[in-house]
């Protein structure tokens, strides 16, 4: 994969789908979440055909604010997952990433709690509220547990769709480049509404 990664997605579709796209155009993942489903269930395809799954995520909780949602491989094989931080998220976004064995790898924190606090509060204005995907682009940071930023999310300027960029700070083994992948695309799904 070459960076930075865009991705980007409709924000008035029934199911939500990602299109990921590397700097040079080529498609790396094509992401669907499932609809009308209690529990989170997300499924990573190679192209938009969706006949080859890659990678599926799953919630272990129905409807819950501080879910984990599971990473594994087509084959079934465990990669980590993801969680919501609860109560913390509610001012700042916050995630934390696991490996397979359930040991903290990273962290995804919300660069600026200010740009969540005046989205919600400009979207709540009529009319005004419609254009708050040009306004406020909130940017989340992929951090080690030693504090080194490895990969950084940013919302771009978009409306009636989505448009996120992934950049790399630092190397990253494959595995934990995935697992942060796919960390940030649950972080997209479940922080799509704002900015």
């Amino acid at each position: 994969m070459e960076y930075p990664l865009e991705l980007t997605f409709k924000l008035l579709a029934i199911a939500q789908q990602i299109s990921v796209v590397d700097a040079r155009g080529q498609m790396v993942f094509y992401v669907k979440q499932k609809a009308f489903k209690l529990k989170e269930a997300v499924t990573a395809f190679a192209d938009q055909t969706q006949q080859t799954p890659l990678y599926t995520i799953n919630a272990n909780k129905v409807l819950d604010f501080s879910a984990r949602y599971n990473f594994a491989e087509a084959s079934g094989r465990p990669l980590g997952s993801v969680r919501r931080r609860g109560m913390r998220s509610i001012w700042k976004a916050r995630y934390e990433v696991y490996d397979e064995r359930e040991q903290l790898q990273m962290t995804i924190n919300e660069e600026s709690a200010w740009t969540k606090v005046l989205d919600a509060l400009v979207g709540e204005i009529p009319v005004v509220g419609m254009f708050t995907g040009y306004m406020f682009h909130p940017a989340y940071l992929v951090t080690r547990t030693n504090g080194t930023v490895v990969m950084r999310l940013e919302k771009r300027p978009a409306f009636f769709q989505g448009k996120f960029l992934i950049t790399k700070n630092g190397d990253l083994p494959p595995e934990e480049e995935t697992r942060a992948i796919l960390s940030l695309l649950m972080t997209v799904l479940l922080e799509r509404r704002r900015g």
